[in-house]
């Protein structure tokens, strides 16, 4: 037997080891393939930014792992400090302690930080944490630009975003956070879109996240232009970083604009509350050709046409805009985008306010991918957490999960039907004897795809504050195809 068959072998071995088979068979016996098994997946990470600049901000952070069938036994959550600062500030310095360390999955594990020193986070999960691992940062800022509730789901590494929504303008003070996981520098490169097209910018170009750090990069040093509606592109040349666009306004409170899912045709943002004061669309196209999009509203009683935005022209290459006001006018609604004519990929964000005076706050909900078959959100309250799912297309079933309380509890299920086009604010269950906070997960079970999106509330030092996270898929299992296992080919 040469060096390459013990090779193949070992690596065949390998691969046994992470997925619990592996097959290495030649192209003639392709044809023995069976149907792809799910499998949950072993590894999940993920990546929280640093939350805030204030002396008086308060974070917290909140990890769950739903329970999984044939996950396992072994494994281990934890969620610790960029290792060094890009400018190499805190090279050499030992790894802090966990923020948090899960005891097992169906529980939610909870840490907390105070102050303007926070660093973004870096998390690992494996074995029976892995699959559906989510992470929630909320915090609270009492007074200044930003002030009130601010929130992100810490995200997997990856290497494009989209951000519509962003802004140059003169109260908004807007940061790319960029993290990067690995032991090698990533380099990135962000783009800007206004009105009129890709402002003339080159410090965008070409920015090095070193290892195991994380950057903010405040956007009105990247352009001398002041711009009310942005989009941002964040493409990955080499490595992988998490990205989040943290918006701070003057008047207007802020939040955390997570990036949009991937570009389509027809896009979906869930979750508008029933009493916001003033919705903005932020739409952008990165093909060479124009869009023309349909805007409806999900409604609890149909799809609707909102009166004077019935639909969007979207220019090639150029963001663009809508105020819709109090669109959902005292109900639950989430925005549905379908092309008028040919289908054109675009993404999209919403700019939501709620509040009048000086208690204005603001939110961001990005396009999102579908429920899928499971979407899990932490850091819920009993009064001050609102689930909104939507059916787009057909009539779906999902069931609900209210975990156990971080501090005690037990968990509670319950089952939904929506009808066709329509969005409802559900009534989620709680945890009996409830001690602490909550994840709720939710799962389809029958029907057209489903869209769901959380709204958490809460007053700091009498402001008023919301944040939304959408509830895509949690990709917690993976396709693993079956197949008889043929080692005689390595003899070959």
């Amino acid at each position: 037997m040469n060096r390459t068959t013990v090779s193949l072998i070992a690596g065949t071995a390998a691969l046994a080891a992470v997925t619990g088979f592996a097959t290495l068979s030649s192209p003639q016996a392709a044809g023995t393939a069976r149907t792809a098994t799910e499998l949950p997946v072993e590894r999940t990470s993920l990546l929280c930014p640093a939350p805030s600049t204030s002396d008086i901000a308060e974070t917290s952070y909140t990890s769950f792992t739903p329970v999984t069938k044939d996950a396992g036994s072994g494994g281990k959550a934890e969620l610790q400090a960029a290792a060094e600062e890009s400018d190499g500030k805190s090279a050499g310095k030992k790894a802090s302690k966990p923020v948090l360390d899960p005891e097992e999955p169906g529980k939610p594990a909870t840490g907390e930080t105070s102050g303007g020193d926070a660093q973004a986070l870096v998390g690992t999960a494996e074995g029976k944490f892995a699959p559906g691992w989510t992470v929630q940062e909320t915090t609270k800022v009492a007074a200044g630009s930003g002030r009130g509730l601010q929130g992100v789901n810490c995200s997997a590494p990856d290497t494009e975003f989209w951000f519509p929504g962003a802004s140059t303008a003169a109260d908004r003070t807007d940061y790319v956070h960029l993290t990067n996981p690995d032991d090698s520098a990533a380099v990135v490169d962000i783009e800007l879109y206004g009105k009129d097209g890709a402002l003339d910018s080159t410090l965008g170009e070409g920015i090095t996240v070193a290892p195991h750090s994380s950057d903010p990069i405040l956007l009105s040093t990247l352009t001398e232009e002041k711009q009310e509606n942005l989009t941002v592109h964040v493409n990955v040349r080499s490595g992988r970083v998490g990205a989040a666009v943290q918006a701070l306004d003057d008047k207007l409170g802020g939040d955390w604009l997570a990036a949009s899912t991937d570009p389509s045709g027809s896009l979906v943002l869930p979750g508008i509350p029933k009493d916001a004061t003033a919705v903005r669309l932020v739409a952008f196209t990165p093909s060479d050709s124009d869009a023309d999009l349909k805007v409806q509203l999900a409604s609890p009683s149909g799809l609707i046409t909102p009166a004077g935005n019935e639909t969007l022209h979207v220019k090639a290459g150029m963001t663009t805009s809508a105020d819709l006001g109090d669109v959902t006018r005292g109900e639950a609604g989430s925005l549905v985008l379908t092309p008028t004519d040919a289908s054109v990929p675009v993404v999209a964000a919403l700019r939501v306010v709620r509040g009048k005076g000086d208690n204005q706050e603001t939110a961001f909900i990005p396009a999102t991918r579908p429920v899928g078959t499971r979407a899990t959100v932490a850091d819920n309250s009993a009064k001050g957490s609102t689930l909104s799912l939507t059916a787009p297309t057909r009539a779906a079933t999902v069931k609900v999960t209210a975990s156990a309380g971080s501090e005690g509890g037990e968990a509670v299920s319950k089952t939904f039907t929506l009808k066709a086009g329509t969005t409802e604010n559900v009534e989620a269950p709680t945890p009996t004897g409830l001690k602490g906070t909550y994840a709720l997960t939710v799962e389809h079970v029958s029907g057209g795809p489903v869209y769901g999106a959380r709204t958490l509330a809460a007053t700091a030092d009498g402001v008023p504050g919301f944040t939304i996270q959408a509830l895509p898929d949690d990709r917690g299992m993976v396709a693993v195809p079956e197949a008889d296992q043929d080692l005689s080919v390595l003899q070959k």
